[in-house]
């Protein structure tokens, strides 16, 4: 079996590069990224290079040309394609992939260009954006060529993704012209899938002016049925409507807002605009609404009347969170018009004004016609009373605020404007059908509903007003329902519609001009065949050994609820193509229990509770009922895609997530499938603008893993192979470090290869016996534990400069956190697992050294001020339990009492002249992050550090700002004999 191409080499720097820049900026992402809403899409640089690479033949050693035939003879094709050998190959494959420089160091170019303010030609890189590469006619060529040298060459080459969601993978599988497979169980993300994937590749750029002109008329119809519920003053046009939830005040009854704040514009606005809202009559319940900008808007914006559970009454008095949800129990919550921002003739920029008696009886006109409309469109099924489905794991975003229909999501006016285009779009795809035939009319109406779905996005009692970027939110900002106590509304008459069009319009002439595929070397048009696969993974209408390739990127345990999220869109979606795509509209709301997601609410009712503290549950909880139903269905997913992979075959997974516990269900899943992992590459894919924030922690890094069939082994008992573990595992973090991978996502970057050794010797056993008394096999996390130790001590000796100093286990516990997740808050599960690495518990951090502060699944770094008004440690001590406390005994003296008292804190301690302690200081400026904002560090950690490094320690070398950590790779291995 000859290896492909992934399986020896990638180069995942640059492609980790590209792919970031690919993100660089929200308003210049691929078009795939606008066409409609989904959550969670890789890259499509990072797509192709997998494709690719998983396709192509590797570069044959000596060693595979001697004892494999099929070997020399991809050598003897890959050497008349590529004379100057492998170097040439390499080069190729980054070229066909549309990276035709360095993006490495066109990136580092930017960034000093940025620190020195100058000003770069062009973009920097030379070259555009590799996404945006279309193979031509002769790459085209080649990369069949080469593919063919792996294959028998009997058939088209057939790539499947059987989680597909948004697309990236299948889209661009297509367009480097294989027979692609997108499979998705989701109805909303097919729909998706089919209008990215399968129609613009059919219908080419030109069916955009087919969509506009469509779409416009659409629009139009719209405008003129809902112009008088919307009314303008002359000359102006009205971007938003901005609004707050209410709630009946306690005391008088009248309706009170509930904002946490005022601000309509601030900041990079450019000028401070807010609501005053001021109480006229408290005994009529009369208010005055005006908008202030300047010195008293800084007064009014600040304003709060609900914030951190607590609301304040306009009318006078306070009432808790309990009370909100009390009145929203009743149906209570209303709504407050406080502002209308517009744009009008001669006056530049948006400007806000207050509402007008107007205004305020065409909301009034708009809910009566709502009403006047309802017992039509319910019996025409136009708008969506679906109650929303009973397990959820958002009810404090909706029904815990009275919101308990999709309906109930909009405000009257807001439904009337939905239901309104809805029954528009009816009519005019039926006229279309007619006019432009049944294939275009389908097609068209299937991107009038994604318009639909747009429209629906950025108007709902969901969308919020941006007081910065002065525009509108949509829906889902968040992977979620957050409830948002104000709330913004489009013009539903004179711009939603037209807005959304254009954007669906502009999305799909970007996809389809991407995915055009080149004229072949005779002059033909090639045409590449796609199918779109509406069902579980877990059971494909595939024949037996049918793909060459799978190319996956499987749902990430809890991170996003794909089904209930989507719902919002799918009561909208199944009424727009009831009639032209029935195959997606078959279901009352999205199917949940086939979804494989680790959804704690499908077991709510069965489960016991979670249990507090050390405190242990009876029986099994909701989410480790999730969890096992979550590894049933992926091993049963990879189980099918063994049944459909071709002998030969290949299966890259492509997988992004910090938890312990989703990377030992992803190996279990894979290993129990009967795969075995060949080869494992960390892409850094994530923008690091979102990285670094003091409050949050994430993963960088995609892995790549590869793995073919596993042909068999001989199982292995886990006292066996642990030495080899961690060998493995230090090896990858030598090779992976150079990469430039720092904190988590250097300690999951051995993963893969920690899960390959398992998998060379599955199925591995304990040595013990389980409970009907048959060999118990290891758990994958097991493996993945030992690798985080020994990457936990080879990190510890990175923070010193490849130094092995001692310090205790609370001390290196914090400095690991601190260079593990570069944030203050993280979950409570990787707090547990880096405990274990350094043989800690969690509550001792907690509880008796007071390290963490621990809530609602996640811990907090406390500063030394925090630590000490908690009574951690004493500053007058003259010796403390942990050197950590020393530490930040140091800090806060030096920080609330100044340089003289610190300089005698250290002759009074001894530890001026005490080396471990320089050595702490120098490992706890190279861990916590300093990241600034504003010329000043976001953690006041860093400040007080870089003080006393500069006062008081100055034989430590400067650190670079931004990057803490980033040379800690360089000291990893450093000093080792």
């Amino acid at each position: 079996m000859t290896r492909s191409l992934i399986e020896q080499w990638l180069p995942a720097k640059i492609i980790g590069a590209e792919s970031r820049r690919e993100r660089g900026a929200s308003s210049a992402l691929p078009p795939v990224n606008f066409l409609h809403v989904w959550w969670a899409r890789r890259p499509l640089t990072a797509s192709r290079a997998a494709v690719l690479g998983s396709l192509l033949p590797a570069w044959p050693t000596a060693e595979e040309v001697t004892n494999d035939a099929q070997a020399a003879k991809i050598l003897s094709g890959l050497q008349e394609e590529f004379p100057g050998g492998e170097a040439e190959y390499h080069a190729w494959f980054l070229h066909a992939l549309g990276i035709f420089g360095d993006p490495v160091a066109g990136r580092a170019a930017i960034q000093a260009a940025n620190a020195s303010g100058v000003k770069l030609e062009g973009n920097g890189y030379g070259y555009d954006r590799a996404f945006t590469y279309t193979p031509d006619a002769e790459t085209a060529a080649r990369i069949e060529r080469l593919v063919a040298l792996r294959g028998s060459g009997d058939s088209a080459v057939r790539v499947l993704d059987p989680f597909s969601g948004g697309g990236s993978i299948p889209f661009e599988s297509a367009r480097y012209g294989f027979a692609t497979i997108a499979n998705e169980l989701n109805p909303v993300a097919s729909a998706i899938l089919q209008s990215t994937v399968h129609l613009p590749a059919k219908l080419g750029p030109k069916f955009a002016a087919t969509i506009k002109t469509w779409g416009d008329k659409w629009a139009d119809r719209i405008s003129k049925r809902l112009d008088k519920f919307f009314p303008r003053k002359e000359g102006e046009s009205i971007v938003a409507y901005v609004w707050a939830h209410t709630v009946p005040c306690p005391t008088t009854g009248f309706p009170t807002p509930l904002c946490p704040d005022f601000w309509l514009a601030r900041g990079k606005a450019g000028r401070d605009v807010a609501v005053r809202l001021e109480v006229t009559d408290y005994t009529k319940g009369t208010y005055e609404l005006s908008i202030v900008e300047g010195a008293e808007a800084k007064r009014w914006g600040d304003r709060s009347t609900y914030k951190r559970g607590v609301g304040e009454s306009i009318w006078g008095g306070t009432f808790s969170g309990n009370y909100i949800r009390r009145q929203a129990e009743k149906g209570n919550i209303g709504a407050m018009l406080l502002a209308i921002s517009v744009t009008a003739p001669g006056i530049s920029g948006r400007q806000f004004r207050a509402p007008t008696e107007n205004d305020l009886k065409a909301v009034a006109a708009a809910e009566a016609e709502l009403q006047r409309c309802l017992p039509a469109w319910e019996i025409a099924d136009l708008v969506p009373q679906e109650p929303i489905d009973g397990p959820s794991n958002y009810d404090r975003g909706h029904r815990m605020y009275g919101i308990n229909r999709w309906s109930d999501f909009f405000t009257p006016r807001q439904l009337l404007t939905h239901g309104t285009a809805l029954e528009e779009l009816r009519k005019i795809v039926a006229e279309a059908r007619i006019d432009l035939g049944e294939e275009f009319g389908r097609a068209l109406g299937l991107y009038l509903a994604l318009a639909m779905d747009k429209a629906c996005d950025y108007n709902s009692r969901q969308c919020s007003w941006h007081a910065t970027r002065l525009k509108v939110r949509n829906t889902f900002d968040k992977h979620n329902f957050n409830f948002k106590w104000s709330f913004a509304e489009f013009d539903g008459a004179h711009s939603l519609f037209s807005w959304a069009v254009s954007q669906v319009e502009d999305a799909f002439e970007g996809i389809a001009k991407l995915a055009a595929r080149p004229a072949t070397l005779h002059g033909d048009l090639t045409q590449v065949e796609t199918q779109i696969i509406r069902g579980s993974a877990t059971s494909l209408p595939l024949p037996a050994e049918s793909v060459d390739a799978i190319i996956t990127d499987p749902p990430y345990y809890d991170n996003v609820m794909y089904a209930e999220c989507s719902d919002y869109f799918y009561v909208w979606l199944k009424r727009s193509l009831r009639d032209t795509w029935p195959q997606f509209c078959d279901l009352m709301l999205t199917d949940k229990e086939q979804e494989i997601v680790a959804n704690p609410a499908l077991f709510k009712d069965v489960a016991a509770p979670s249990g507090k503290g050390r405190k242990k549950a009876e029986g099994k909880t909701a989410a480790e009922f999730a969890d096992a139903r979550y590894e049933e269905l992926l091993t049963r997913a990879f189980e099918e895609a063994h049944r459909v992979l071709k002998k030969d075959g290949v299966l890259t997974v492509m997988f992004t997530h910090k938890r312990v516990d989703a990377w030992d269900t992803l190996g279990a899943a894979l290993l129990d499938a009967g795969f075995a992992i060949k080869s494992s590459w960390p892409v850094h894919t994530e923008s690091e603008h979102s990285l670094h924030q003091a409050k949050k922690n994430s993963a960088a890094s995609t892995i790549f893993l590869t793995c073919r069939k596993r042909e068999g082994s001989e199982p292995a008992y886990w006292a066996d192979i642990r030495h080899e573990v961690e060998c493995v595992a230090e090896e990858a973090v030598r090779e992976f470090s150079e990469y430039g991978l720092t904190g988590v996502d250097l300690t999951i970057a051995t993963y893969g290869p920690v899960l390959s050794v398992l998998s060379r010797n599955w199925p591995v056993y304990t040595g013990e016996l389980d409970s009907v008394g048959n060999p118990e096999v290891l758990r994958p996390d097991a493996a993945l534990d030992l690798a985080r130790q020994r990457v936990a001590a080879l990190k510890k000796r990175g923070l010193l400069g490849g130094r092995d100093v001692e310090f205790d286990r609370i001390t290196d516990w914090y400095l690991l956190a601190w260079s593990d997740f570069q944030a203050a808050e993280f979950p409570f599960d990787e707090a547990r697992k880096l405990s274990l690495a350094t043989h800690l518990d969690v509550e001792d951090l907690s509880k008796r050294h007071k390290v963490v502060k621990q809530a609602s699944g996640s811990v907090t770094l406390l500063t030394p001020a925090q630590r000490y008004t908690a009574g951690a440690f004493d500053v007058d001590a003259s010796s403390w339990p942990t050197m950590l406390d020393q530490l930040h005994a140091l800090m806060l003296v030096y920080d609330e009492q100044g340089l003289a008292a610190a300089k005698a804190w250290l002759t009074r301690t001894g530890l001026g002249d005490d080396t471990r302690f320089s050595d702490l200081i120098a490992a706890a400026l190279r861990a916590i992050p300093r990241t600034k904002e504003k010329g000043e560090f976001v953690r006041p950690e860093a400040r007080i550090l870089d003080s006393l490094r500069t006062a008081l320690f100055d034989h430590i070398p400067p650190l670079a700002e931004a990057a803490s950590i980033a040379g800690m790779q360089e000291a990893l291995f450093d000093g080792k004999g």
